[in-house]
């Protein structure tokens, strides 16, 4: 059986999956029952320093993207961070911890950019036994407007700043949460790791509006009529994701950072993938807050299995795995080539390949009166469009020629290839003839 324990940058915990600082960890309770579905580790929703009280909003706090289905593709928050007492909190932490201490509990933090207020709080929970803290530079609305969150992590040098406080005011190791709502995410990354950061957690959430009301014209989630933007995540965002902790797990700049992924994990795959990029572990919160906490019971089977079948009997087989075959589009091979092959058994005759094809594409799909679909080889430039709006899984592949293989007449390839050894345009064949 796979070995699903982890060590990330020091904390162990007996799974990669935790969860996200956000409102499903921002207490006791919900962290208990957290850890007794079996989820690795928890990143405590975050705290700040006894200053002026955070007051959330009393109206609603998410808006939403859904599918067809009504399936939850992404959420926009506007609830700002913890209004509940610094003293509860870390009371809580440390009752939490002292009964899982084989689960990872990272703290989450966001202060005034200033070294009283974090060598402050920094001081304040070290006895709670808490693994690491986590500096959120990432939420974009609310402590934004505060000169937190995003205000901070959308400048490299307050990155590597503040990190260098809490590495010198704390024992803990320091994970910096970065922004998805910056230009080249390799540069906050560089800043953290000048700063002595121990690791990155990303994505954070992205500046958005969901919707707008078209009765009221206000932006949702409405307050009083007025709405106002947030910070959008789940499984819409995951390929932003996924690119950010590629682009820092191959920059030789960042190289060796240990990363957090965080951004739509909803399912294993989600959470292999993102591993396969870099990431050491994963951090989730959409898909707990639309399933509940028992999901991650899904994600560990799902992920073991996976492992053994592949003959990896450690996470550390998996993690970075992709990361050799991410390149930029100048080194792509010009020189590969597929073309679209049709399963006419698998077809219902739906005909969206043909209209996407015929009024978007290549015109390289033809259309029999009786609605027979087949590719046209000498049109076909292997865009991929009518697979992915096909509703039949498989029902249309890619099929990769043989190196060389071309059309006598156009001098084209050719892309009836399982068939290409008895193909009239085969010239051993023409030969023969």
């Amino acid at each position: 059986m796979a070995d699903l324990t982890t060590n990330f940058i020091g904390i162990k915990s007996p799974n990669p999956f935790w969860l996200a600082s956000a409102p499903p960890t921002d207490k006791e309770y919900n962290v208990r029952r957290a850890f007794e579905a079996g989820w690795g580790g928890v990143v405590w929703k975050t705290l700040g320093s006894e200053g002026p009280p955070v007051v959330n909003v009393n109206g609603p706090r998410y808006g939403a993207v859904w599918g067809a289905d009504r399936r939850l593709l992404g959420l926009n928050n506007i609830e700002l961070i913890t209004d509940r007492p610094l003293e509860v909190n870390l009371r809580e932490i440390k009752s939490v911890k002292r009964d899982y201490k084989d689960r990872a509990l990272i703290i989450s933090l966001m202060v005034p950019c200033d070294e009283d207020s974090w060598r402050d709080i920094l001081k304040r929970i070290e006895d709670t036994e808490a693994d690491g803290v986590e500096l959120n530079f990432g939420c974009p609305h609310g402590m934004a407007e505060r000169g937190m969150g995003s205000a901070v992590g959308q400048v490299p040098e307050y990155i590597e700043m503040v990190t260098r406080w809490v590495k010198q005011h704390s024992r803990m190791p320091c994970i910096v949460k970065l922004t998805p709502n910056i230009s080249d995410i390799r540069k906050p990354a560089e800043a953290a790791k000048r700063g002595g950061a121990d690791a990155v957690s990303l994505i954070n959430t992205i500046n958005s509006i969901t919707s707008v009301n078209l009765d009221s014209f206000s932006p949702e989630p409405m307050i009083d009529g007025k709405g106002t933007h947030g910070g959008y995540c789940g499984p819409a965002v995951k390929p932003i994701a996924l690119n950010m902790v590629a682009e820092i797990a191959r920059s030789a700049e960042t190289r060796g950072l240990p990363i957090s992924g965080i951004g739509g994990v909803t399912t294993w795959r989600d959470a292999a993938e993102f591993m396969a990029l870099g990431a050491g572990n994963v951090q989730v919160c959409t898909a707990a807050m639309t399933y509940g906490f028992k999901i991650v019971q899904e994600m560990i089977s799902g992920l073991s299995q996976y492992m053994d079948e592949k003959g990896m009997t450690a996470t550390s087989d998996l993690v970075g795995r992709a990361v050799p075959n991410v390149t930029d589009w100048q080194y792509l091979n010009l020189e590969y080539v597929t073309k679209a092959k049709i399963d006419q058994d698998a077809c219902i005759q739906c005909g969206r390949c043909y209209a996407a094809c015929e009024d978007t594409s290549h015109q390289a799909i033809s259309m029999s009166d009786d609605r027979v679909f087949e590719v046209m080889d000498d049109e076909c430039v292997a865009c991929n469009l009518c697979v992915n709006v096909c509703p039949v899984e498989d029902c249309i592949t890619m099929v990769e020629l043989p190196k060389g293989t071309v059309d006598a007449r156009t001098g084209k390839p050719v892309a009836d290839y399982a068939n290409w050894t008895t193909h009239p345009n085969n010239p051993s064949v023409k030969a023969a003839e």
